[in-house]
Parts: C-alpha cells; sequence; structure tokens
C-alpha cells in the first residue's frame, strides 16, 4: 500500500495575508472550493488576528460561516492568543494553530512579547482550545535561522516543541521561517524531534528563499514526517520576517512526493486551475519549480492534438 502524506494547504491564510490587492470574501471561498475540487483535504483558512494588523484576514468570521464540504476538509485557523480563540469558537472552528517564534528577538519585533511571554500565551491558548474539543497544533516559527539572532539552537527547538505538546498541541510544525534551512540541518533536526514525540505528532513548513524547500521537505520525508504545509503556485510569504520568500509551491510538493511513490490525493490539473484563479487575484504571476515542466508538457500535448 503506498504511503500517504497529507497536504496542508495554507494559500488562502499565508498565501493571501500580505498581498497588497484586497480580496473578496466571495474570492476566497471560491479560491477554497478549487482547492477543495483539487483534493486537498486540509486547508488553512484565515486567522483570527486583529483586522487592524492584518486587514486582509478580517473576514475570518464569514469564511468559516461559508467553507464547503466541510465533512470531509480539515479547516484551520491561526488563533495568536484567547481572544482569537473566543472568535474562532463563535465561527465554529475545528482546527486551530498557535505560532511560537524560538528566539527573543523574533517574539519581540513580531507580537511585541519576550519568548517566556509568548510561550505562556501559546500555552493558555492550546489548552483552552484542548479543552473546548479543538484540534490543536503549534508551530515553532524561526527553528534553523532567524532573520535577527541567526542561527537557533535545535536543543532550544525540541524544547519549545516538547512544551507545545504537552500543552495540548497534537501536531508540531517546524517552520522554516526564511528559508535558511539546508537539507542536512532539516534531517538531524527532525530525526531528533521523531525521536522525542514521535514523527507522526509533526509537520514541516518549508519557505524557499535560498531554492532548498524542495531538499528540505525530503529530508523531512526521510526522518519519518508525513505532514507539509504549502502553498498553491509559492504563494505569499512571512511579512514580520526580513528576507522571507514565498512558500514552497504546493504543485511541487506534489509532483516530487507522487514521482516518488507517496501518495498525496492531489490532482495536479485541477490544482493548476486553483493556480491560475489565485494569479487572477493577485494580479501577478505564481507558479513554483516545475512550472516550465508542466507548460512544456501543455505544449507537448497541445501539438499531440493537433496532429
Amino acid at each position: 500500500m503506498t504511503e500517504q502524506v497529507l497536504i496542508n494547504e495554507v494559500g488562502p491564510r499565508d498565501g493571501l495575508q500580505n498581498q497588497k490587492t484586497a480580496i473578496s470574501t466571495t474570492d476566497k471561498l471560491a479560491l477554497i472550493k478549487a482547492l477543495v475540487d483539487a483534493g486537498l483535504s486540509a486547508i488553512e483558512v484565515s486567522s483570527f488576528v486583529s483586522p487592524k494588523a492584518v486587514p486582509q484576514m478580517a473576514d475570518a468570521d464569514a469564511l468559516f460561516a461559508q467553507l464547503p464540504a466541510r465533512e470531509r476538509v480539515r479547516y484551520s485557523a491561526l488563533v495568536p492568543n484567547l481572544r482569537g480563540l473566543e472568535r474562532a469558537l463563535a465561527a465554529g472552528v475545528r482546527e486551530i494553530a498557535v505560532v511560537l517564534s524560538a528566539t527573543e528577538t523574533m517574539n519581540q519585533r513580531n507580537i511585541n512579547m519576550s519568548l517566556e511571554r509568548a510561550v505562556a500565551v501559546s500555552a493558555e491558548t492550546l489548552a483552552a482550545a484542548a479543552a473546548a474539543g479543538l484540534r490543536c497544533k503549534a508551530y515553532v516559527a524561526v527553528a534553523f535561522t532567524c532573520p535577527f539572532e541567526g542561527a537557533v539552537d535545535a536543543a532550544v527547538v525540541r524544547r519549545l516543541a516538547a512544551q507545545m505538546h504537552a500543552s495540548g498541541a497534537t501536531e508540531i510544525v517546524i517552520a522554516d521561517t526564511i528559508g535558511a534551512a539546508d537539507p542536512r540541518a532539516t534531517g538531524r533536526l527532525m530525526s531528533a524531534l521523531a525521536g522525542d514525540l514521535g514523527a507522526a505528532q509533526l509537520a514541516a513548513h518549508f519557505h524557499d528563499t535560498r531554492g532548498f524547500a524542495l531538499a528540505n521537505v525530503w529530508a523531512s520525508v526521510e526522518a519519518g514526517v508525513r505532514k507539509f504545509d504549502s502553498s498553491l503556485g509559492g504563494l505569499g510569504g512571512c511579512p514580520f520576517a526580513p528576507g522571507a520568500a514565498g512558500n514552497v509551491a504546493t504543485e511541487d510538493v506534489v509532483l516530487m512526493l507522487e514521482q516518488s511513490g507517496l501518495r498525496t490525493g492531489v490532482d495536479v490539473p485541477a490544482l493548476r486551475r486553483a493556480i491560475a484563479f489565485a494569479e487572477q487575484l493577485v494580479g501577478h504571476p505564481l507558479g513554483g519549480r516545475t512550472t516550465r515542466w508542466l507548460q512544456s508538457q501543455d505544449r507537448r500535448a497541445a501539438a499531440t492534438t493537433s496532429n
């Protein structure tokens, strides 16, 4: 039996949050439906953060009220604190995520909290969400390199991951927020965390700033990880982390894993239609590293049909 890999599509939240063009709720719902039609079974929809801080996410409540195929898709939302959790619960959210940066300076610059305070807020939010019966995830951001402090000690990441797990997170997502990780470091950290918590409790979130994202995905696969975040067409990036480029492209991850004998359940032609729609919404071209190859296959198929 072919091993299954879960792709968590983060385009609707992480991909759209820092787009300059305002995207309507109707268009966001259409994009989400296109992703569901492409076979994505886990989608990060929005975040319950301050609308003043992230205006693009101001319609989180309205989005969750209208989501399609709720019975078969894991829809999640980012919540920063108990206030965000209250909004998420009122909106009917069933899976939440908190984000904790691994360094003091990143927490101070991002959320104006010390690392100690950020740990406490994340822990209390997770505990409350778990008590309410929600599925809980915790991101450990800048897990490899911080844009302000440089290389991050793996021991710190392992300690924070253990704390978040003990607080109620059933999934720990290790995030290479600025795309600075390399495959060897990735393999070492993910293997260590798999030993600490079990590989089934882990997921990974990579950015492609230096072009290493796919290699890091594969290093994580070899460490036993079978859950990955990605964004259609490589859309998005962290607006609060200097130097962060786009997320690893969903189509790239799917093609690599499927060709390697793993199963994602994602239909690439349907995914490409979703990417084309997303391009219309944001007003600029999207596409991962496989785009040129996919386009060459289109031309070959067109030529064969015309003959």
